[in-house]
């Protein structure tokens, strides 16, 4: 927010990929009233920006990861989120991502943060992150690594893929993927093999 209370103009593109620990298709990916899986659900969010802006601060290149554990229903709220950002992040894009995560400075953030109840400490990681298209690796040293891979579909060179979806901060089409992650955080703990996965490309803007 700027130093007046005005809403800063903000924007955002890029990749957002996902895991947890429901199995293929995450009920919630559907809708949040739908029951998950399991008595919680445990799971991530990875972003990377290609593009975007916090007013004047640039978020090209910057990647975040959110941790979140929530009631296997959802909408029923209380979920807790812990977000991680990069190190190599200035103040200034660090205060930017927190503030659009923490759904504070409006958008399709501002949505998802009303059903969570405890955030936690943000923390600052260094991300070893590849992309190969179909196969998606991202770790943190020590606290967390996943590997994600789309699923093959009847049509050797059409990813099979999720369209005209009620989704908050997902683009329109949602490639499936399978997921597994391991995350040994502390404050959040997340061990899944080959779950729910998928991948988008995003486009955000606030407030």
């Amino acid at each position: 927010m700027t130093t007046n209370d005005t809403p800063m103009i903000w924007s955002g593109q890029g990749l957002l990929f996902e895991n947890c620990n429901c199995q293929i298709i995450c009920p919630a990916h559907l809708s949040f009233k739908q029951n998950c899986t399991l008595e919680r659900c445990l799971g991530y969010w990875a972003i990377r920006f290609e593009d975007g802006f916090y007013g004047d601060t640039p978020l090209a290149g910057q990647m975040a990861l959110i941790l979140w554990d929530s009631p296997q229903r959802m909408f029923d709220g209380g979920w807790t989120e812990k977000i991680c950002l990069s190190v190599d992040a200035d103040a200034a894009q660090r205060e930017a991502l927190e503030t659009i995560f923490t759904g504070r400075a409006g958008g399709p953030w501002a949505i998802l943060a009303k059903f969570v109840a405890t955030w936690l400490e943000t923390e600052t990681v260094v991300f070893n992150f590849e992309d190969d298209g179909r196969t998606k690796n991202l770790s943190v040293d020590g606290l967390f690594t996943t590997k994600i891979e789309t699923l093959r579909g009847p049509t050797p060179d059409a990813d099979p893929a999720l369209v005209n979806l009620y989704n908050t901060i997902h683009g329109p089409t949602h490639v499936l993927a399978r997921g597994s992650s391991r995350c040994n955080d502390s404050s959040f703990s997340l061990a899944t093999a080959g779950t729910h996965a998928l991948y988008s490309q995003f486009s955000w803007q606030g407030p």
